[in-house]
């Protein structure tokens, strides 16, 4: 692939449910491309419905010379009023994904538990949720990658891409430790099962909006 993601962290993770979000994002280009890329940070808002994801942040990345570069994405969060009140406690999925010519080439899923600090208020949570008392705790260690083949510079895309098995020796570190290209569930999958069931194969899909980028970031070689 002529992009290849090497490390993303999430940065201050946990925090409030009302703070930004943020991920440090190293990725490496086997040569120089002549356009762009899209990255995009999506929430998915509700496992019954799309209506409820938000992008987050959508931005684009260049010029795009062969090379290592870092740089960090930050969103802020999610609106709660664009969530149904019953979905904003509990678990959920954010999606990390980069597009090139508008044709999307890998996928990052991690899960995400929103809880309260409180024990009181986890053991009697409100009817309407209490946001200033809600800590959003990424699942950084267990990231869920899909990646598709696309034609990059060449002059026609592959027709009918379909979604590529990972490849266990292609490791992506997450949070400083190594975490396989992988489509199995995380180690303890027992709070998620209820939300998404990804079958061996199958790509990580939170099924978001596609709004046109609105930002335009510039990066520098990693020393």
């Amino acid at each position: 692939m002529t992009v290849n993601i090497i490390a993303v962290r999430a940065l201050n993770n946990p925090a409030q449910y009302t703070d930004v979000i943020s991920f440090e994002i190293e990725y490496e280009a086997l040569t120089d491309l002549q356009e762009d890329l899209a990255w995009k940070i999506v929430y998915v808002g509700s496992a019954d419905s799309d209506r409820y994801d938000q992008v987050l942040e959508n931005v684009e990345v260049g010029p795009v010379a062969r090379g290592t570069f870092k740089f960090v994405l930050e969103a802020n969060p999610p609106n709660p009023q664009l969530i149904p009140a019953d979905d904003i406690v509990g678990v959920t999925v954010i999606l990390l994904t980069c597009s090139y010519r508008e044709q999307e080439f890998i996928r990052v899923g991690y899960y995400v538990n929103n809880e309260y600090m409180d024990e009181e208020l986890r053991e009697n949570p409100p009817e309407q949720p209490r946001l200033d008392r809600l800590q959003r705790s990424i699942l950084a260690d267990h990231p869920r990658v899909t990646r598709f083949p696309i034609a990059f510079d060449a002059p026609e895309a592959p027709v009918g891409a379909q979604p590529m098995e990972e490849d266990p020796s292609n490791a992506m570190q997450a949070e400083g430790q190594p975490a396989a290209y992988s489509s199995a569930m995380p180690a303890d999958p027992a709070p998620a099962q209820h939300f998404m069931e990804a079958q061996q194969g199958m790509m990580f899909d939170g099924h978001g909006q596609q709004p046109a980028p609105q930002q335009m970031y510039q990066y520098v070689p990693v020393q």
